[in-house]
């Protein structure tokens, strides 16, 4: 195909079974199309096929987001084969939770690579080519741990707290540019299969609207993503409504 400003992408890097799946299917449901990526292109196919079956169009690609010359080909592969990425959505999580005593450098590492340093090589490619078109949008899924490191959690609230920090800097740098970047805090459970096996107590708050639904989450990535820009958010923050903060 012949990718032209009218064909506009999405693109989420982490598009897993949960949070990312459910914004890549609520772009495409808005015409856009959906690329997607993991580190393994074959587990991205259900979500692929589901997109497709919904009358929309999506495409899969494996790469390491913590490697440079990685993330520079993909952004030129999408431009090139499908359009202007107008909106890209920064998903990985990477919550490995230890307690300092027994936490090693090399994990504390990869925790930051995967969380923020991949965030920041993302958020730059998604920037370098947004500017020069003068629009887009850029959104970075951020935790409860971005504000407050909890015990046993800081690896991951040092790598949310930099990409928090990282999304602060690209708002006021990228803002007046017509580029909108936006931080979101999800506190709280998430409804997927590792909430419902390993916490199974929580996820019984389910019925009862106590863990987050990945569908309402995307509802709020798309209500950022159109907003006027006379009245743009940097921070938007998801709980339930009985969650402790």
């Amino acid at each position: 195909m012949n990718p032209t400003d009218d064909n506009k992408v999405a693109l989420v890097i982490g598009a897993g079974d949960a949070t990312g799946g459910a914004i890549a299917r609520r772009f495409a449901r808005e015409g856009y199309t959906a690329c997607l990526t993991r580190r393994s292109a074959d587990k991205l196919q259900p979500l692929i096929d589901q997109i497709h079956a919904d009358g929309g169009r999506a495409f899969g690609y494996g790469s390491d987001a913590r490697k440079e010359e990685e993330v520079v080909a993909l952004f030129d592969r999408i431009e090139a084969e499908h359009g202007p990425v107008e909106v890209l959505v920064f998903n990985i999580g990477a919550n490995v939770p230890s307690s300092i005593l027994d936490e090693t450098a090399r994990k504390y590492f990869k925790v930051w690579e995967m969380a923020c340093f991949s965030g920041f090589l993302n958020g730059r490619e998604a920037a370098r080519r947004m500017l020069p078109r003068g629009r887009g949008t850029i959104l970075f899924t951020g935790a409860t741990a971005a504000l407050r490191g909890a015990a046993n959690f800081a690896a991951f609230a040092g790598a949310k707290h930099a990409l928090r920090a990282l999304a602060q800097s690209m708002a006021r740098e990228l803002g007046p540019k017509n580029i909108h970047v936006a931080h979101v805090v999800v506190d709280g459970a998430i409804d997927t299969e590792f909430i419902r096996t390993q916490f199974p107590e929580r996820y019984a708050l389910k019925e009862q609207d106590g863990i987050l639904n990945p569908e309402h989450i995307a509802e709020n990535y798309w209500y950022l993503h159109q907003q006027p820009r006379d009245a743009w958010t940097f921070e938007l923050d998801l709980r339930p409504y009985m969650e402790r903060w």
